[in-house]
């Protein structure tokens, strides 16, 4: 934290007392609740530093408090100063639990447009009786903060039927048949994903998402309304769009959400903001709680959507193979750095077809850096890679027809029997994970435990969930369904279609970290004799695991046949895509193990 930050904070405690408040709460996000906004929305950075995903803050007269979870427990305490903040690990305690011991009789102000109403009812339960919290129809940091950006403005583009594999018309009749068989009149949209795929409409408002700022008003007529900044539309979106979406003002979306007297309203707590309530109250509206219509939709992938996320994988698997193939001859000189790796890595993506943009800034990590799972390298922390590192990377690239996320751990030298030791109980959680089959109906969070066990007969754990579902050409996190230890609000059962992440890990602080990842779509599978549906997974990530770090010894002879038989689909489909001397190596790469 700079100084910038500590005077930061000195100026948003004066205005909060010059409102008549005790305090602020904020969380990262926008008014969509978006995981990766854009910079105008980056409040919580601004006042703190902190550039990471998922946080929030709570600011007294006399104390601050940062809240992360594991993921960030590391790098909160490399931006945020600890002389002026307090940090505080989710899940152990919580926004509300820290006002309710620090916060009693006070005064605590939010943003309405920046809490959910299932997000502000988990800090409210734990505060109730002690601290009143105070919508704020302005955002304190808002009135601070002089050189905000603008909210994006980036050009709206279509994303043909080509390649979204089902007509925008189709997809709303879809959720007016919906809106039909609950009887409401109209269901509002926040989530910018949902709207973006609703409407076969993107844009590149965000660095690493093809999102558009947006909200839409579905109507059971078929009709809806959608509100977004006419600069962003052409002739062509229009067109697109037809006569049965009425375009609006992005602004003035919460006044017609006060025009809506009688009429039955679905809205979804978990990602609708609190101020759209009180919007709909105030007109008279009736509001009535349902999952987002295009949430389960936009999981379930079609085969359209399927058979192009497979293509972007190959092409983006021979960009990593591509890099890793480089990384073994650079590596060992000891002249690279994770910054400039992660680089060289961006370079061979953006050289790749229908390449869009990133998915998110690289996890580009060596040695103790590793032991953070996000971990981004600033030129504060950027590490050098060493002859004898341990390098992870984490990234990934939005392409026209998918979007990919892959993490691959590799050995600079000779690894230690330890370091082996680990790296084959993820890779033993992973292939776990990704064989079992499985009942219909079953969520993810019952199949975490799988990818767990081979840790646990070591004594060790993973210390994050095991994957997350990945948008089609959108959100590389997306939900409802991922695996995790703990059940979630909100959580879908897996289905044919869906893809998913699969990326045990191992962490020891300040020395070394291991993540395994892939992406994997769920199918069908046939078990004999069973008159019962069931799933299992295909993976579709295509780019070879360091063998150099696999104890064969540990191995049954199954997960050897997995790993074999997976390196031998990996070349099949990379080796066209490679020059000849990085044929040979990805030959030697994939060869099988036994």
């Amino acid at each position: 934290m700079t100084l910038q930050h500590n005077h930061r904070l000195a100026a948003l405690r004066a205005q909060l007392d010059r409102i008549g408040l005790d305090g602020l709460i904020i969380a990262t996000g926008d008014e969509h609740i978006t995981e990766f906004p854009a910079p105008y929305s980056r409040r919580l950075a601004w006042l703190t530093g902190f550039t990471g995903s998922t946080a929030s803050i709570a600011v007294l007269a006399d104390k601050a408090a940062i809240f992360v979870d594991v993921r960030y427990t590391g790098s909160v305490r490399t931006q945020v100063d600890g002389a002026d903040w307090s940090y505080q690990d989710v899940p152990q305690t919580s926004v509300g639990a820290w006002l309710a011991d620090h916060a009693p009789g006070r005064r605590i102000g939010y943003d309405p447009r920046l809490y959910t109403r299932s997000a502000l009812a988990a800090i409210g339960e734990k505060v109730m009786g002690t601290a009143e919290l105070v919508p704020l129809s302005v955002n304190p940091i808002d009135t601070l903060w002089s050189d905000q950006p603008a909210r994006p403005t980036s050009p709206a583009f279509v994303q043909p039927i080509e390649l979204a594999g089902k007509s925008s018309a189709d997809k709303r009749r879809d959720v007016s048949e919906w809106l039909a068989s609950i009887e409401a009149d109209a269901c509002v949209l926040v989530a910018l994903d949902s709207i973006a795929w609703l409407f076969n409409i993107r844009a590149s408002d965000v660095d690493i998402v093809p999102l558009n700022y947006s909200f839409a008003i579905c109507h059971r007529d078929g009709t809806a309304d959608l509100f977004v900044d006419p600069r962003k539309i052409d002739e062509t979106v229009r067109q697109h769009l037809g006569n049965s979406v009425r375009l609006k003002p992005y602004d003035d979306f919460y006044t017609a959400l006060e025009a809506m007297p009688g009429k039955l309203v679905s809205v979804d707590p978990n990602l609708t903001p609190v101020a759209i309530y009180a919007a709909l109250k105030k007109g008279n509206a009736v509001i009535r709680a349902d999952r987002d219509p295009a949430v389960l939709s936009k999981a379930v992938k079609n085969p359209v959507e399927i058979e192009g996320m497979k293509q972007a994988h190959i092409r983006d698997g021979a960009a990593l193979t591509r890099f890793l193939h480089w990384f073994s001859i650079e590596a060992p000189k000891g002249k690279l750095t994770e910054s400039s790796a992660a680089a060289r890595l961006n370079e061979y993506r953006r050289q790749t077809y229908r390449y869009h943009s990133l998915s998110f800034e690289p996890i580009s990590a060596a040695d103790g850096n590793a032991a953070i799972p996000h971990y981004w390298p600033t030129p504060e922390t950027d590490a050098p890679i060493c002859p004898d590192s341990i390098y992870l990377v984490d990234s990934g690239g939005q392409y026209l027809d998918g979007t990919t996320d892959v993490t691959r751990t590799v050995a600079v030298g000779q690894p230690r029997a330890e370091v082996r030791d680990r790296f084959t109980r993820v890779l033993q959680g992973y292939i776990a994970l990704q064989t079992i089959i499985f009942p219909t109906g079953t969520v993810g969070s019952r199949l975490d435990v799988i990818a767990r066990i081979a840790l646990w007969a070591g004594g060790v754990d993973c210390s994050h969930g095991i994957g997350h579902g990945v948008g089609h050409f959108l959100n590389v996190h997306e939900g409802p369904a991922y695996f995790g230890p703990f059940a979630r609000p909100g959580e879908a059962a897996i289905e044919a279609g869906m893809i998913l992440s699969n990326e045990p890990g191992f962490y020891k602080a300040g020395d070394y970290g291991i993540r395994i990842e892939n992406l994997m779509v769920a199918v069908e599978r046939s078990v004999e004799g069973s008159d019962n549906r069931m799933l299992g997974f295909e993976a579709i990530t295509m780019a070879p695991i360091d063998r150099n770090l696999i104890n064969v010894d540990m191995l049954s002879d199954a997960e050897i046949d997995w790993l074999d038989g997976y390196h031998a689909r990996v070349f099949k489909l990379l080796s066209p895509l490679m020059s000849a001397e990085e044929q040979a190596w990805l030959e030697r790469e994939t060869s099988s193990v036994r």
